[in-house]
């Protein structure tokens, strides 16, 4: 019979030129800790059979190596999109520009003037940097950045009409991701909900009749889903006028934040921030890393006084922007104002990627693997934009023995690459994967298909 005492100690282990290597790469606490875990390991199994093997200084040793590299390997890490859906939520969003991702890592690696004036020498704002462009670019009064869209709405509601009165249509009483929903979100903020007409069917004249002793007008866009059929609904100037002539502020809950034309690029119409603040809407909020292109935001814009409100309120400070968000939606911004988007902005460069190059693309990669057939698809905006809206497109379509343990290879991969089945084959959309990701995927599959073939 074992005894447990003839496995290593911890200190005995330590005292191994592997352990000590490890100590070099990992550092004592976490090898200490490893090792204590493995060791503990061994002498459990031990104790329940004990006809088991004594483990050596070099099992121990080895078991320990791998609990380590699992230990400090990344759990956030780079993925190849190639599903087709532009703005994918569990893949992060939108992908940032090049000169986005340097005015991050630029305002990162040392110090910046993020709250100093460098014109007086004394303490400025952080909220000066984006609110600058997004002044130019959408000619709003004032404007300020937090950390998400559901942020600004809490921010918006709580600084504007905490205690007061809401109205919103009972239509507009969305769920995002998460199960996050906007009732919840407004009861939060001290607000008191009133909902107005019906699921499908919203008139004028029902804001009319609840208009007296509110404090603000909610109105959240539908951006992860749409209602058709007997649905009505009035137009957006004519609840703003309505609102305004009882001195009611009105706020608009943009959701993706387009600030250009979706109908351009055979996608229906989604409203504009430069539009909704044309239609005379006081305050309107939107996300920065859905169809603005940019990183985690939620961007607020208006008139100034309520903007000077929304920034003096206690949870401003809560739910304020840091220099890399700020530095980054500041240098995506500055795309637009350049009318480069289209040309610089990943997202856009997707939704705009002509259809005859994503075909030649999935075509040529047929032609290097030797396998696979180029067929029509549909990609997707995705992201809580354009529910049921879709774009023309081309993939490389791969039949394979077993399709569940093809993606889960791919998922294994370093980058990962993420695809899609339909009807049990394997679907990669060039439309989604980065030109220069090309080489890398087409390396993986000529190496992975040969074995599922």
């Amino acid at each position: 019979m074992i005894n447990l005492q003839t496995v290593p100690s911890i200190e005995q282990l330590l005292q191994t030129p592997q352990a000590r290597d490890l100590v070099s790469v990992y550092g004592r606490p976490l090898t200490v800790q490893a090792l204590r875990n493995t060791v503990e390991e061994f002498r459990a199994a031990i104790k329940f059979d004990p006809d088991s093997i004594v483990p050596d200084n070099e099992l121990i040793i080895s078991r320990t190596q791998t609990l380590l590299s699992s230990w400090v390997t990344a759990t956030l890490r780079p993925v190849i999109n190639a599903t087709g859906v532009i703005l994918h939520t569990n893949l992060g969003r939108a992908p940032l520009s090049k000169a986005t991702v340097a005015a991050m890592v630029e305002t990162s690696l040392g110090y910046s003037n993020l709250e100093f004036d460098l014109s007086t020498g004394k303490r400025g704002s952080r909220l000066v940097h984006a609110e600058t462009n997004l002044k130019r670019l959408t000619l709003a009064e004032a404007a300020v950045v937090v950390n998400n869209n559901a942020s600004a709405v809490m921010l918006i509601l709580s600084a504007l009409s905490a205690r007061k009165r809401v109205i919103i249509a009972r239509s507009q009483l969305v769920e995002i991701g998460g199960g996050f929903r906007m009732p919840d979100v407004m009861k939060l903020s001290g607000a008191k909900l009133v909902e107005i007409g019906t699921t499908n069917k919203v008139r004028l004249s029902d804001y009319e009749e609840e208009l007296a002793g509110v404090g603000l007008v909610m109105i959240a866009h539908r951006s992860n889903f749409k209602m058709i059929g007997f649905t009505e609904e009035p137009n957006l100037k004519d609840i703003v006028d309505l609102a305004h002539k009882t001195g009611v502020i009105v706020a608009y809950d943009l959701g993706s934040g387009a600030l250009l034309k979706t109908d351009e690029y055979n996608l229906a119409h989604e409203p504009t921030v430069q539009e909704t603040l044309a239609a005379g809407v006081d305050v309107i909020c939107f996300s920065g890393d859905k169809l603005l292109g940019g990183p985690q935001a939620g961007i607020i814009l208006g008139r100034a006084e309520l903007i000077a409100r929304i920034k003096k309120h206690p949870l401003a400070r809560a739910v304020r922007a840091d220099k890399t968000c700020l530095a980054g939606i500041a240098a995506t911004l500055l795309h637009y104002l350049k009318d480069e988007a289209v040309r610089e902005i990943p997202v856009w460069k997707m939704i705009s990627m002509p259809l005859d190059e994503i075909k030649d693309r999935a075509e040529k990669w047929a032609r290097v693997l030797g396998a696979g057939a180029v067929m029509e698809s549909k990609a997707t905006v995705g992201g809580g934009s354009l529910p049921g809206e879709s774009l023309p497109s081309y993939v490389l379509e791969l039949n394979v023995k077993s399709p569940d343990k093809f993606l889960k290879l791919l998922r294994e991969q370093e980058p990962p690459i993420v695809a899609r089945t339909e009807k049990n084959k394997i679907l990669f959309d060039p439309r989604t994967i980065l030109l220069e990701q090309d080489d890398y995927l087409l390396s993986i599959l000529h190496r992975l298909l040969p074995e599922l073939k």
